[in-house]
């Protein structure tokens, strides 16, 4: 069996990794937060009717759940075409 090495020096010689997310990372995940709690809550409809046959008040809150999902994605992508344009 052959043994793998790192032909560069740079590969073995990183920074030590320090496991906590930068300043820019937690920036994107904040702008990016509605989005998350938006297909949580879809999650959570979607989950609700897994073992049971969904009830009128179930596709209405799934839908509600899909459109603000749908809304919260477009919110995003305009602020990140308008933070480009600007």
């Amino acid at each position: 069996m052959k043994t793998i090495a790192a032909l560069q020096a740079g590969v073995t010689t990183a920074a030590p990794f320090d496991g906590e997310p930068t300043g820019a990372e937690l920036d994107a995940i904040d702008r990016e937060m509605p989005v998350i709690l938006a297909d949580v809550d879809l999650l959570d409809a979607e989950i609700m009717t897994i073992d049971r046959t969904p009830t009128e008040l179930d596709e209405r809150r799934i839908r509600r759940a899909s459109r603000r999902v749908l809304a919260a994605r477009r919110d995003l992508a305009n602020t990140a075409t308008a933070g480009a344009v600007a």
